[in-house]
């Protein structure tokens, strides 16, 4: 594939990415006031679609080489905020809210972890 091409494709998945990210924030806006439970979800759901994906694109022919820079380069990495998660843990400790910065710390790589090997478990049972 052309570099034009697979450039259009990662950019489209990271706009798409980044607009579903953006809703599920304003769906959580009413509790973020006192934890970021939005960055903490589409973290932890992002983890479970690379890990899903991911499979699927090793162990069978369904995710193609563009599907897998669309959805996984493009889509996963606008989704996920990684680095908006660092700054609200830095900003939890910063704010002396130490029991928070550990549960979204535990939070975030547990869980990340957990739903990519749930992603992985689910596309050799789907596939």
């Amino acid at each position: 594939m052309k570099h034009a091409g697979a450039l259009i494709l990662v950019g489209t998945g990271g706009f798409l990415g980044s607009v579903a990210r953006y809703m599920v924030a304003l769906m959580f806006a009413p509790v973020a006031v006192w934890f970021p439970f939005s960055t903490l979800s589409v973290n932890i759901f992002g983890s479970f679609i690379i890990g899903f994906l991911s499979e699927l694109a090793v162990s069978t022919t369904l995710v193609s080489p563009e599907a897998k820079l669309f959805l996984i380069t493009g889509f996963c990495g606008g989704f996920t905020t990684f680095s908006a998660y660092m700054f609200e843990h830095a900003s939890l400790l910063r704010d002396g809210q130490v029991f928070y910065a550990g549960i979204y710390l535990l939070g975030s790589i547990a869980g990340g972890i957990t739903s990519f090997y749930l992603g992985t478990i689910l596309a050799k049972l789907w596939t």
